[in-house]
């Protein structure tokens, strides 16, 4: 297994067919495998263990990361937002490495100890001219593919471990091969070192779907791009959709004809904004993907027909499917366990466990959290229901406990996000002397409405026990979320802890 099978396969199979592109520049399959060929002479040559990255998506992050497995590397992605201090821990974790970055960055960069700096535009030119690699590679499933940093939102981050088993493995048992027609396009707008945009190339690759980047997020950007390119398939994440609808919101015009699917996750989804995006969009299926970076991606889907029967639906019961990540992929198995480690039935809240082929729970240079009958804690609090859907109740670590009982953030920002005025919600847990935490809550209301605190207090007292009513409830403009967006209940905490609003 190598993730160079995937494109060997696309090319051999439509070797024309355009495989990527940004803006103006584009590589069909063929180009790819070759510009990957040339790439991988190029990193072998340098005599460096690892391939880096650090920059927006261009034409140079699928050259590298097929580069990489064509050389016997592993290919590690960096969060280009990072202060340089912070790239520097990074980089020290992965030298010696062969580094890829834009050109205003080169010099600075070029400091940095055991590592061989050269810019994304040489990189391209060389992938482009250079001879290409013997035309094999390594096949052992064991090898490293990718290294994925942590978004470091409770700690330092750290790499997660992906093997070329754990990503093909997610791939084959996913994707069908060859299923894209010509016409079909995906528009990749999450950043290169987010697990999903490495699942979306290789995936869009294998099915032989057109690759279309947009570097920066923006939501304007993003739907006049999808317009102009007439992209059939995207993937985005809550903030992401929520922004893109008060685009088209306010434009007058709400179509996007050619969007056939969007996938979404990365972080909890509205209720309200996923059944707006339906009315929005009703010809487009919709599918919430649940995953995580050790898990080489999703372990859980929400499949299309599940969001238009629970939308449709009377029943709450069904209708509270729309808030759940659907039920897990035939190739994995999930459990919810008590702090024990015991199993718990359907309902009970504990903390999500997950087994198959394509987990690895493994750290770089800390080895693996998977215990010896292959189950990965995912940190992860949930339940599933009698008919097998999982929903999620936040990190584990984020449960509040007050006087003995664990109080879902999730549940309780759900309340208030159904009120009328409240246009996003966080709820954590403060220090209370009586009963060891309390509930606080950081809201913002939608644009010209008002609510204050006791209505609030009130409506999700009326709505839950009394013990999860928020004793604090401030209000801010925005609440703050990474990149990729993760709600950062810890920075929460702290602007909380220093009197100072969400």
């Amino acid at each position: 297994m190598n993730l160079m099978m995937l494109l060997e396969m696309a090319a051999s199979g439509t070797p024309d067919r355009v495989a990527v592109q940004n803006g103006a520049d584009t590589l069909t399959y063929d180009e790819l495998f070759q510009a990957a060929g040339r790439a991988a002479s190029e990193v072998q040559a340098s005599g460096c263990e690892r391939f880096a990255m650090l920059d927006v998506s261009s034409l140079a992050l699928p050259v590298g990361l097929f580069g990489s497995a064509w050389a016997g590397v592993p290919f590690a992605p960096l969060n280009y937002r990072l202060t340089g201090e912070e790239i520097e821990g990074l980089a020290s974790q992965i030298a010696p490495a062969y580094l890829v970055t834009e050109d205003a960055r080169v010099e600075a960069l070029s400091q940095l100890p055991r590592t061989q700096v050269v810019s994304r535009e040489a990189f391209l030119a060389r992938a482009g001219t250079a001879d290409a690699a013997d035309p094999s590679w390594p096949m052992d499933p064991d090898d490293i593919a990718v290294l994925l940093f942590t978004s470091g939102t409770t700690g330092a981050p750290k790499a997660a471990v992906l093997r070329h088993k754990h990503l093909v493995s997610y791939i084959l048992g996913s994707v069908e091969f060859g299923s894209a027609s010509e016409e079909d396009a995906a528009l990749v707008s999450v950043p290169p070192y987010h697990v999903a945009g490495i699942a979306a190339l290789a995936s869009s690759v294998y099915s032989g779907r057109r690759i279309v980047q947009l570097s920066n997020f923006e939501a304007e950007a993003w739907v006049e791009l999808a317009r102009s390119e007439r992209v059939t398939h995207a993937f985005v994440v809550p903030t992401m959709l929520t922004r893109i609808i008060d685009v088209l919101d306010g434009s007058g015009d709400a179509k996007l004809p050619h969007l056939r699917a969007l996938s979404y996750g990365g972080g909890k989804m509205p209720q309200q904004v996923i059944e707006k995006a339906m009315r929005l969009f009703p010809e487009t299926d919709f599918t919430n993907a649940y995953g995580l970076t050790e898990t080489s991606s999703t372990i859980a889907i929400l499949n299309p027909e599940d969001h238009r029967s629970a939308a449709s639906s009377e029943d709450p019961a069904v209708r509270r499917r729309l808030t759940s990540v659907g039920r897990p992929l035939p190739s994995l198995e999930v459990e919810i366990r008590d702090d024990a480690g015991h199993a718990l039935a359907p309902g009970e809240r504990g903390e999500i466990h997950v087994r198959g082929e394509q987990v690895s729970g493994e750290y770089l240079g800390r080895g693996t959290t998977v215990d010896g009958d292959g189950w990965f804690p995912t940190r992860d609090a949930g339940s599933i229901d009698d008919d097998g859907y999982l929903f999620l109740e936040g990190r584990a670590d984020d449960v509040i406990v007050r006087g003995g009982e664990n109080l879902s953030p999730g549940e309780i920002e759900d309340v208030l996000l159904e009120h009328t005025a409240v246009a996003d919600s966080a709820v954590v847990g403060i220090p209370d002397e009586q009963w060891g935490e309390g509930v606080a809550a950081v809201v913002v209301l939608r644009a010209g409405r008002s609510a204050s605190v006791e209505e609030l207090q009130d409506w999700v007292r009326g709505r839950l026990r009394s013990s999860r009513t928020p004793q604090r409830i401030e209000f801010c403009d925005e609440l703050p979320y990474n990149e990729t967006g993760k709600l950062l209940r810890r920075q929460i905490r702290a602007q909380l802890a220093s009197g100072e609003p969400g």
